[in-house]
C-alpha cells in the first residue's frame, strides 16, 4: 500500500525509518513530498516528490487529490492543510484515497487556537492553567494585575503559535539588559513588554497566564477515534540535565485519555502538560507526531508504524509492547551527505 506524507516538520523523517524498520513484511511504500528538495524525509521516503511552494487552501487540496489518484495513495497523512483536509474524507475516498486526520475540522481548528483550547478542554486530572486574553495594552494591564493577585509569577504566549514562538516569562525582577547579557532565554522585562504592547495598538490575541515553573511532559500518542491506544510520556528534567525520563505515571495516563475522548484524537497526538504550584496542567494538543517521538520509541512501542498500522488494519491485529518506566532517552547529531 502507497502511504504519502506530505510537506510537514522537519521531523518526519524519523517517523518514516521507524515504520520502515517496523515494517518488515514490506505492506508500506512511503511517499514524502516537501517545496523543499534538500529535506531530509528524501533520505529515508522510498520516493520524494517536490511540491509547489505557493499553494494553500484549496487550490492545494486540489493539487493533493490530483498527487493521490497520479500516484495511487490508499493513505494520506497530511501535514500541510491538515485541518482543511479533514473536511475532505469523502471526497478523497471516492479516488480510493482514506486520510489519516488526528481530528475533525472543528476540532482542529480549536486545537490550534489555545484561548478556545483551553476554555473548552474539561480534563479534572490536568485542568488549564489560569488565563485572561488580552488584545491591546489596557487589556494586558488587566489581566496582569488581577492575575498577579493570585500568582507570584506570569507568562505571556500568542493565542495561536507553534514551537513556543512567542513565549515569555515576565519578569519585574531583572531588566532588558539582564535579560539580553545573561542569555535568559523566553524570559522579557515587564517595562520594556508594556512599551512593545503599547507601541501597537491592537495585536493578535495573547494569553496573560500562570508561569509553570515545575516539569514538563511530553506525551506521543496513537488513537482510535476517541479511544487512547498507547501514550508514552517523556519527562523534561529542570535545569541542564541530559536527557529526558520515560515517566508512566498514571495521572498523565488519564489525562490522555481525557483529553483524546473529548476531541476525538485520531492517529497521531502529541499532548504536552507542565507542572505549577497546583499540580499537572494542561499546555496544548499537537495534532502530529511531535520532534521527540523517536525518542519515546525507545521505551519499546513503535508509535508511528503503530498509528499507521492502526489506521489501516485495526488495533485488533497489533501488539503493542509495554513502556520502559525510568529510561532515560536522548538523541544526538550524525553529519551525512545528501545525494
Amino acid at each position: 500500500m502507497r502511504v504519502w506524507f506530505n510537506k510537514t516538520f522537519s521531523s518526519i523523517h524519523s517517523a518514516l525509518r521507524l515504520i520502515r524498520e517496523a515494517d518488515v513484511e514490506g505492506r508500506y511504500e512511503l511517499l514524502a513530498s516537501s517545496p523543499n528538495p534538500h529535506a531530509l524525509v528524501k533520505l529515508v521516503a522510498h520516493q520524494f516528490f517536490d511540491e509547489p511552494s505557493k499553494l494553500t487552501g484549496a487550490d492545494y487540496v486540489d493539487w493533493c487529490e490530483r498527487f493521490c489518484v497520479e500516484h495511487n495513495i490508499g493513505i494520506f497523512v497530511p501535514g500541510k492543510e491538515a485541518a482543511l483536509l479533514a473536511e475532505s474524507h469523502e471526497r478523497f475516498a471516492r479516488i480510493g484515497t482514506r486520510i489519516m486526520s488526528c481530528a475533525s475540522h472543528a476540532n482542529l481548528e480549536l486545537i490550534h487556537n489555545k484561548g478556545q483550547f483551553y476554555a473548552t478542554v474539561n480534563c479534572p486530572q490536568a485542568p488549564s492553567a489560569e488565563y485572561l486574553p488580552c488584545t491591546n495594552i489596557d487589556e494586558f494591564d488587566h489581566a496582569y494585575a488581577e492575575l498577579g493577585k493570585r500568582h507570584e509569577a506570569l507568562c505571556l504566549k500568542p493565542a495561536v503559535s507553534v514551537y513556543g514562538i512567542g513565549f515569555r516569562r515576565i519578569r519585574e525582577d531583572r531588566t532588558a539588559f539582564d535579560i539580553f547579557a545573561g542569555g535568559h532565554e523566553y524570559q522579557i522585562d515587564l517595562a520594556s513588554l508594556r512599551t512593545m504592547l503599547a507601541a501597537q495598538g491592537s495585536f493578535p490575541t495573547l494569553l496573560v497566564m500562570e508561569y509553570l515553573a515545575g516539569h514538563e511532559f511530553s506525551v506521543d500518542c496513537v488513537a482510535d477515534h476517541g479511544s487512547l491506544k498507547c501514550a508514552v510520556a517523556r519527562r523534561k528534567p529542570l535545569g541542564l540535565n541530559v536527557g529526558q525520563i520515560i515517566d508512566t505515571r498514571e495521572d498523565i495516563q488519564i489525562a490522555c485519555q481525557q483529553i483524546t475522548t473529548q476531541f476525538g484524537l485520531n492517529g497521531y497526538a502529541n499532548i504536552q502538560f507542565k507542572e505549577g504550584r497546583d499540580g499537572l496542567r494542561i499546555l496544548e494538543i499537537n495534532p502530529r507526531m511531535s520532534g521527540g517521538v523517536a525518542m519515546a520509541c525507545l521505551a519499546g512501542p513503535n508509535l508511528p508504524y503503530l498509528g499507521l498500522a492502526g489506521f489501516d488494519q485495526g488495533y485488533g491485529m497489533l501488539s503493542i509492547p509495554p513502556i520502559a518506566e525510568g529510561m532515560r532517552v536522548g538523541e544526538y547529531n550524525q553529519a551525512t551527505v545528501f545525494s
